[in-house]
């Protein structure tokens, strides 16, 4: 599919679905930076002013007349211990990026248990978007339990047909909603686990938040794992960078390893320092985002049925992080310039990520509560609600009748 642009009257030129894809993207992040009211504002979007500007006030969580870090001593290892303290486990190693702690950390689980294959869900991070690297870089072997949008059930770790040496839970699973089971769910299947001789381990990129939903804090929910996976950007707003979190061998082993796949960078202060930042003052705040985020899910639901739209879901119904997904009827066209319209229109950005196609006419998008939902109450998302749906009917009749002329043309 492309499009056409008009310039200066001359004749339309195409447009390619990729270039279309690169604008559309560039107007929504326009729109989300000159908003003055969102939902959440993700910190990487920012100017680099604003970006260094996390590091003020960072001599409060850390000595800064201490010397630098080279090689992941210092501030690197100061965080290190801090992470294994929250998460209750003998050591923990910085990581430039999660998708390498993963890859060493079931590496050196394969070494200990002879057996690479690792199970997982479809929807994992290593099997969405990481171009094969567990088999290509790293020797490993998934296998998929099951595709279902939830996390893996009991039954199917225990009754599944292929030996496995390690079962990896993304908990939340990002891509079926940010979803988490309940405690008594993955309790049952870690013993399921244990019970075919598998380690278990946590792709916890954002283990951080789910603490509100389990009821437990992180090092109870930690503790059920053989070996953890954080990550420092997606919930805490750090420049990036990850940990891996266990035994005192395996994150020796990891560290080795660490330094063979190129993660041991020569200094990394400024990442660290703005994840130290991070879980000094976001990991606090992040049950207060999850008790909004049910309040902000409620109001769109209720929103969406004042409006009119004939059919629209809030999944999960009551959200279990402060991250979910909402779905409707529309083509993404039309969802996406509607909603970028209203930042535009109004300085409101009530939906301010891309949709994906979920099936012919349906669309759907990741919401984030943040601090600056906080200001929100259920009237102001109701009335978001209103102004975004008015554009998006308007952008359906325009579609429709885009679409009839087509086929009068034909």
């Amino acid at each position: 599919m492309s499009d056409a642009v008009e310039q200066d009257g001359q004749a339309a030129e195409p447009v390619s679905e990729d270039e279309r894809g690169r604008r559309r993207r560039a107007r929504r992040v326009n729109a989300l930076r000159g908003a003055r009211r969102v939902l959440g504002r993700p910190g990487h979007l920012g100017t680099l002013r604003e970006r260094l500007a996390l590091l003020d006030g960072v001599g409060d969580v850390h000595d800064l007349d201490q010397p630098s870090d080279v090689y992941g001593n210092g501030v690197v290892e100061t965080l290190e211990t801090k992470v294994a303290g929250l998460l209750g486990t003998e050591a923990a190693a910085f990581f430039p990026t999660g998708t390498m702690a993963q890859q060493v950390a079931l590496r050196c689980w394969a070494g200990r248990t002879g057996d690479r294959t690792v199970a997982l869900h479809a929807l994992a991070h290593p099997e969405v978007h990481e171009r094969d690297a567990f088999s290509r870089v790293s020797g490993l072997r998934p296998v998929r339990l099951t595709s279902e949008p939830r996390l893996p059930t009991a039954g199917e770790v225990r009754d599944f047909e292929e030996p496995f040496g390690a079962l990896m839970l993304e908990l939340p699973l990002r891509d079926a909603g940010f979803v988490l089971p309940f405690w008594e769910e993955l309790t049952a299947v870690v013993d399921a686990a244990r019970e075919r001789d598998a380690v278990v381990h946590f792709d916890g990129a954002r283990l951080w938040e789910t603490t509100t939903h389990f009821g437990r804090p992180l090092h109870e929910i930690a503790s059920l794992a053989d070996s953890v996976y954080v990550s420092f950007y997606k919930s805490l707003g750090g420049y990036g960078g990850a940990a891996l979190a266990g035994p005192q061998p395996l994150i020796d082993e990891a560290k080795a390893w660490r330094h063979r796949y190129g993660g041991q960078v020569f200094q990394q202060f400024p990442t660290v320092l703005s994840a130290l930042a991070g879980l000094e003052r976001e990991l606090p705040r992040l049950p207060a985002y999850v008790a909004h985020a049910r309040v902000v899910a409620a109001a769109l639901r209720e929103g969406f049925v004042a409006a009119g739209v004939p059919w629209a879901r809030v999944h999960p119904g009551t959200p279990h992080t402060h991250e979910f997904q909402v779905w409707l009827p529309y083509d993404v066209d039309v969802l996406s310039e509607a909603a970028i319209r209203q930042g535009e229109e109004t300085k409101t950005v009530l939906f301010a990520n891309g949709w994906a196609e979920k099936g012919p006419g349906v669309a759907a998008t990741e919401v984030s509560v943040r601090a600056e939902a906080l200001e929100w109450t259920a009237d102001d998302v109701r009335a978001a609600v209103a102004e975004f749906v008015s554009r998006l009917t308007e952008e359906a009749g325009a579609a429709g009748e885009a679409g009839t002329t087509a086929g009068v043309s034909t």
